[in-house]
């Protein structure tokens, strides 16, 4: 019995630095209260954990001053810490473009990349109604993104406009030595949202951001 209970406190403690890993992917930098808070734990637990991980080298935490009291502990991911979120075989992918480049030039890469789109354009709109309300569109694009590891979101501005959001890339090492899968990526987006709207990359991981945001715009009549 006590070893069990072992193996359940073990599991308990993995799963809730997971959650915390996951958190800061997601919303990034934040203090220990905001995490117990969404967590449902205390904040000396979540502060236990991250010590832990950033003993493994997965955190790190940055000082933010605070109109009152002393200032907080804002906690982020390390370069470490993508390990633990999927990548979709990164090194295969790469040594792929890499032979294709070497074997057909920039332009075999291109066909390559151009195919592959069309592929994700014909897989993603068998699954994803073209007669149906743009939110319900672009609900079903999320939960396929979400599906693929891409930690995928939608926030509204007060602008009217739809904040699509990626907190991971599972293909970011491939993307980071070919941006013209960036590039397809929006084609990829244009042709499953419809004709009625505009997409524009605002924040962009292959460039240094935390995340990949699309503000997606419906057009004017």
């Amino acid at each position: 019995m006590k070893k069990r209970g072992a193996i359940r406190k073990k599991s308990g403690v993995v799963s809730s630095r997971q959650a915390i890993l996951r958190l800061l992917k997601q919303q990034g930098p934040s203090d220990s209260e905001t995490l117990a808070a969404q967590l449902d734990i205390s904040a000396m637990a979540v502060r236990q954990h991250l010590y832990a991980l950033r003993t493994q080298r997965l955190v790190t935490y940055h000082e933010e001053q605070r109109p009152i009291g002393r200032p907080a502990k804002m906690w982020g991911l390390t370069p470490a810490a993508e390990s633990h979120f999927p990548d979709a075989h990164a090194g295969l992918t790469v040594n792929l473009l890499n032979a294709v480049e070497q074997t057909f030039g920039p332009e075999g890469v291109q066909r390559l990349v151009t195919r592959c789109a069309k592929q994700q354009i014909a897989d993603y709109r068998a699954r994803i109604p073209a007669r149906a309300p743009f939110q319900a569109r672009l609900g079903a694009l999320i939960a396929i993104r979400n599906g693929e590891g891409f930690m995928a979101e939608v926030q509204r501005p007060r602008d009217g406009s739809f904040l699509l959001i990626e907190n991971h890339c599972p293909i970011s090492a491939a993307a980071n030595v070919c941006l013209k899968l960036c590039d397809a990526e929006m084609e990829v987006f244009r042709a499953v949202l419809g004709e009625d709207v505009t997409i524009e990359r605002t924040e962009h991981m292959a460039t240094g951001a935390r995340r990949c945001v699309y503000c997606i715009r419906m057009s004017e009549s």
